[in-house]
């Protein structure tokens, strides 16, 4: 049983979300929950929210089909972060020049799956 999750537009470069997106890939479901929570990265947190909204797509779907699907027999199928619009803004710099200012944001999915 395959379910997938995207958070889109999430306020954090892509560069720092892959840091915490590479530790939980491949990861059964529970350990990948364990490692978020311990995590000191900021990027955790939106990363946990959406591999619990795939948990929680995988059940519907689940119970759509009449199945019941046991939370342990997942893990993580797929996890990648792709690079969101960028805000540009400007700083005043000396001289009377202007230095931009990218506010960088980040699309995150995570696909889980039942182990085989």
């Amino acid at each position: 049983m395959e379910a997938k999750a995207i958070a889109k537009s999430i306020s954090m470069s892509p560069r720092k979300v892959r840091l915490v997106v590479d530790q939980i890939r491949g990861r059964s479901v529970n350990e990948a929950y364990a490692i978020l929570q311990y995590s000191k990265k900021a990027a955790a947190e939106p990363v946990s929210k959406t591999l619990k909204s795939a948990v929680a797509n995988a059940q519907y779907k689940a119970q759509e089909d009449g199945d019941v699907l046991d939370v342990d027999t997942l893990k993580v199928k797929a996890a990648f972060v792709d690079e969101g619009s960028t805000l540009r803004r400007w700083r005043a710099a000396a001289m009377g020049r202007a230095m931009p200012i990218r506010k960088r944001t980040s699309h995150i999915t995570v696909i889980v799956d039942t182990k085989e």
